[in-house]
């Protein structure tokens, strides 16, 4: 469903679930979640909603209330609320997020021993494995989904596992995500100029070898392939919802022509980008 509510964008999408009667005594389980974005301006204040709120924040940020303390809560970090105790959040700069309201037997004990560790904002080493989590949740809901009860909950677990398990004394681990989500949107901002490992690298303060690695371990890819994909997630929008030519695209995305980019885009799709646009 596509949010109605004011100060969000009527691009943002939500799902709402009812979990079965087994759920409800065995499981943890999603009951609403969604991809938004927020405007300017936006603010909410509650004094229950019946579950645990779990959100990423992608870009911008959030101010969080709840009875012990106010906190900022920024890009690349996640929140973690209890919805049953009164709470508000709001923001002066908006922010766009991934979250999920759940609850379950044994959700309270997963939220007091992470909120024991981590408190309600925080980042982690291993976002993009949580991230992936959310995602995988959301993408359950998508039209023609399955819903599987038991994985849905395995999902869940899955994440608070992986919250559970963060050690936020580890500085070094924390500075290794921050320079990944740095660098990855230097890459989404510039992709189409002429990115070399060593500029990266450099911008990262690192040295090649020690960038490679790191970005590899944060984000699944490697620099080249993490530029690869944007450039290909680019290419095939353009294909699809604009009129300019093969050629124009091939520029506007970074290659050096398009003898290049048809090669790497039939490697990609098992498609000349003609035969792609003109696939419908």
């Amino acid at each position: 469903m596509l949010s109605q509510e004011e100060f969000i964008t009527t691009d943002s999408s939500y799902f709402v679930y009812s979990p079965s009667k087994t759920a409800l005594d065995m499981f943890l389980y999603p009951l609403q979640c969604g991809h938004f974005t927020y405007l300017p301006g936006y603010r909410l204040v509650r004094e229950s909603f019946d579950s645990f709120l779990l959100l990423y924040i992608q870009e911008g940020a959030l101010t969080l209330q709840t009875q012990e303390q106010v906190q900022t809560a920024s890009r690349g970090q996640f929140v973690l609320l209890d919805c049953y105790r009164p709470h508000a959040y709001s923001t002066d700069v908006g922010w766009s997020c991934l979250w999920c309201h759940f609850d379950g037997i044994t959700a309270r004990h997963w939220y007091q021993n992470i909120l024991s560790r981590l408190g309600n904002v925080f980042a982690v080493s291993d976002s993009q494995y949580i991230i992936g989590r959310l995602t995988s949740l959301l993408d359950m809901f998508s039209p023609g989904g399955v819903i599987r009860e038991p994985l849905l909950s395995k999902y869940l677990t899955d994440i608070l596992t992986a919250l559970l398990l963060h050690d936020p004394s580890d500085e070094k681990a924390n500075a290794h995500i921050h320079m990944a989500e740095k660098i990855t949107a230097y890459i989404n901002e510039h992709f189409a100029e002429k990115l070399t490992v060593s500029r990266l690298a450099s911008l990262a303060g690192l040295s090649d070898y020690h960038f490679i690695r790191i970005f590899k371990k944060q984000t699944g890819f490697t620099p080249h392939e993490y530029i690869l994909n944007t450039q290909m997630n680019t290419a095939r929008y353009l294909l699809k919802n604009t009129a300019l030519s093969v050629k124009d695209i091939c520029f506007s995305t970074g290659f050096s022509c398009e003898s290049v980019f048809c090669s790497a885009f039939k490697r990609r799709e098992g498609l000349t980008p003609a035969q792609y646009r003109e696939r419908g």
